[in-house]
Formats: C-alpha cells, sequence, structure tokens
C-alpha cells in the first residue's frame, strides 16, 4: 500500500496530529534553534536519570567506506502528555564530502507516539544530529567546565560549528583557537564563525600552540588513533570528546582519560564505542572508575567536578535520548507553525 498525501503544512489532519508529519533538514532548522534543542536534551538526561525513560539502545553495521547506526530511545510526557519513542538510522561516510560532494552523516529520524504506536513524524536527522550533539557538550560545559572562555575546536568540519554555537549559549566566549588538518577548511572555520560570533578565531598549526591557555577542549574529528594527549590540557581544563562514535575512532589518549574525572553520556556505550573504550582496552581504566554519567551530574546524584584544578572529560558518543528530545521538540513546534508536509502511511488502518 503506498502513502497518500493527506494535506499540505495546514492540511486537515496536520492540526490534530493525526497522519505523519515529514520534515526537511530546512523545517528541522527552521522550528528548532539551538537553546530550545540544548533545553529540551537536558530535560531528557534528566527524566533517564528519574527512569521517565525507554532505555536507549545502539545497533551498528560497518560497511567499506563508512557504516551504519540505528540508535532508539524514548521518554515520557513529550507530546501531548503522552510518551514517545524515536528511532535513528544514520549513514556515516566520512570520505563523502571530499570525495562525493555529500554530507558525512545522512539519515532519517522515526518519532512514535509510545502510547498508541502512532508513527507521529519522519526527520531527516543531519540537523538534529548536530543539534543534538553540540547541545550534549553545553550541557556538560555548563555543569562540568571553567569559565575561562578560551575553546579550542579540533575538527573544523560542519559539526565543529554547532559546537561552537552551542558552547556560546552557556559560556561567554573570549578566544577561539581552530585546528585541523586541512589548513583551508580551519580558516574557513574560523572566518565564519569569528563572524557570527563577534568573536576572535585564530587558527593555529599545532595543538601545543593552544595547550597553556585552553580553557575549553572540543574534538570532533574522524580520527581513528588519538591526538589530543596529557601534555595539551593544563589543571581544571574541560574537554568534551565527541568524535568517537564507533570502536574504531579515537581521539583522546588513553593517559589522559585515566588521570581525568571522566563523565559519559551514557557509561555502556561509551564503553562499547567512546574513546572510554580504548582506555579500558588498554588496561587503564575500568568501567568503576567512571565519575558518573551525565545525567547523574544534572540531578545531583553524583559528582561532577570537584576541585578547579582537576581535568573532566566528557565522553559523549551521542545517545538517542537527545534525538527522542530534539525530535519531539521540533515536531511540536513544526506542527504549531504550519511547517512540514504531512502524510498518511498506514492507509485506513483496516490493513
Amino acid at each position: 500500500m503506498t502513502g497518500a498525501l493527506i494535506g499540505g503544512p495546514r492540511g486537515p489532519d496536520a492540526a490534530t496530529g493525526q497522519g505523519t508529519l515529514v520534515l526537511a533538514r530546512e523545517d528541522v532548522a527552521r522550528v528548532l534553534p539551538m537553546r530550545a534543542c540544548i533545553e529540551a536534551v537536558e530535560r531528557a538526561f534528566e527524566r533517564h536519570a528519574r527512569g521517565a525513560s525507554i532505555a536507549p539502545g545502539v545497533l551498528g553495521a560497518h560497511v567499506e567506506g563508512g557504516g551504519f547506526h540505528v540508535k532508539t530511545a524514548g521518554i515520557e510526557d513529550a507530546v501531548d502528555g503522552n510518551p514517545v519513542f524515536a528511532a535513528k538510522v544514520n549513514a556515516n561516510f566520512p570520505g563523502n564530502p571530499d570525495q562525493r560532494g555529500l554530507p558525512t552523516i545522512q539519515g532519517v529520524i522515526a518519532l512514535f507516539d509510545a502510547h498508541d504506536g502512532r508513527v507521529l513524524a519522519l526527520l531527516d536527522s543531519i540537523e538534529i544530529t548536530s543539534l543534538r550533539t553540540a547541545a550534549a557538550t553545553a550541557i556538560a560545559a555548563k555543569h562540568l567546565a571553567p569559565v575561562g572562555g578560551i575553546v579550542t575546536v579540533c575538527g573544523c568540519g560542519e559539526q565543529s560549528r554547532y559546537q561552537l554555537r552551542a558552547l556560546a549559549c552557556v559560556r561567554s566566549l573570549r578566544r577561539v583557537m581552530a585546528f585541523d588538518l586541512h589548513a583551508g577548511r580551519a580558516a574557513r572555520f574560523a572566518d565564519a564563525m569569528a563572524a557570527e560570533l563577534g568573536v576572535e578565531v585564530a587558527v593555529i598549526g599545532e595543538l601545543s600552540d593552544a595547550a597553556a591557555a585552553t580553557d575549553i577542549w572540543v574534538t570532533c574529528t574522524t580520527a581513528r588513533r588519538w591526538f589530543l594527549g596529557r601534555v595539551h590540557v593544563t589543571a581544571g581544563a574541560f574537554v568534551a570528546a565527541v568524535g568517537a562514535d564507533n570502536p574504531e575512532k579515537q581521539e583522546i589518549e588513553p593517559e589522559l582519560l585515566a588521570g581525568s574525572a571522566v563523565v559519559a553520556d551514557l557509561l555502556e556505550q561509551c564503553a562499547m564505542i567512546g574513546d572510554l573504550h580504548h582506555a579500558i582496552a588498554a588496561g587503564l581504566m575500568t568501567r568503576e572508575q567512571v565519575r558518573a554519567e551525565l545525567a547523574d551530574v544534572l540531578t545531583g546524584r553524583k559528582r561532577g567536578r570537584e576541585s578547579p584544578e582537576e581535568i573532566v572529560v566528557f565522553d559523549s558518543t551521542g545517545t538517542a535520548l537527545q534525538d527522542v528530545a530534539a525530535a519531539a521538540l521540533a515536531y511540536q513546534r513544526a506542527r504549531g507553525a504550519g511547517v512540514g508536509l504531512t502524510v498518511r502511511l498506514g492507509g485506513d488502518g483496516h490493513g
């Protein structure tokens, strides 16, 4: 049975939520500003800490040149008083931008009413993934980072721009340093973000050039061997390790993790696919040595930063808690604003 179009943005069933709302990337960008996404993701982590979530899950498959992953989770009381569930299927092909002129990440998020199973929305995942990943960094930084405001961004692709925008929502940025193996990409990043945020952004050729001054490190690369180590990160700094989202990726020296206070987005997931995975494999850490999950820090159940001098590393592998929170908010805002296209996927319900 083929799907049926049942109305445009203000079609007959859009206002009541009947049918499935389809949101392209530009639709999501239109209705979901960064600050709102940060707030939604923070609430989702808090709900998870209270047990008001459907436990996150992850599944991955590797193919030549890239791979696919599926992430799922749900949260209670998210849309019209009902729980929602989201499943995100993302393709991740790091060579796409240079080789094919395509995004590294492409995919879709399916948002369901977890009370009756209705497919509420299908959303392009690129904007959601970029926003929610940066939102988690901002939330962690708000609770764990010093207030100095000097940031070094490692990896100057698209995600790095979202990271800096999110940090600007929770910290007053004084200066930014940009590092990338491709000097041209770092220069484009620096020019664009300086103009957008009104902050000095300087390109650096070596991480050692930023070591002494940096308060906040953000690593968002596709590296397969660590490049940020103990020699670079000074006492009191905060590191958001964003790039390692499968077991082959690695950005942080295992010894740096072992000597720092580590906060995970999801402990089990980080132990399987994050930088924590490599520290455990090297025999330098155990799961029990991780300080806390982010949800526990937000609710005060576990300690965050204990002293101004300790280094705190946030291992951010990306969780569907973030996806479902962002997707649910985008769905509600789009439905209210008449954005998107409403279709009927399931016919008349008698099949």
